[in-house]
């Protein structure tokens, strides 16, 4: 059984993985959306990168190298 010190550690980096992840989505939808930053479609934007912190926190469900055993 895992521990509470584990489980804490995991929640800690998975979230950094996570933000990390949303921002770089974001950053890239913002690029490939729009020529000029008022046609940004703000609303793909942020789904987009939301989504993308579901699917980095879903992958980190399988296992993160910065936690050890």
């Amino acid at each position: 059984m895992r521990t509470k010190e584990y489980w804490l550690k995991w929640a800690k980096a998975a979230g950094i993985r996570a933000i990390r992840t949303v921002a770089q989505a974001a950053i890239a939808l913002i690029g490939t959306t729009a020529v000029r930053f008022g046609d940004v479609d703000w609303r793909l934007v942020g789904s987009g990168a939301l989504l993308s912190g579901v699917l980095s926190l879903l992958t980190s469900i399988a296992g993160l190298p910065e936690v050890e055993e």
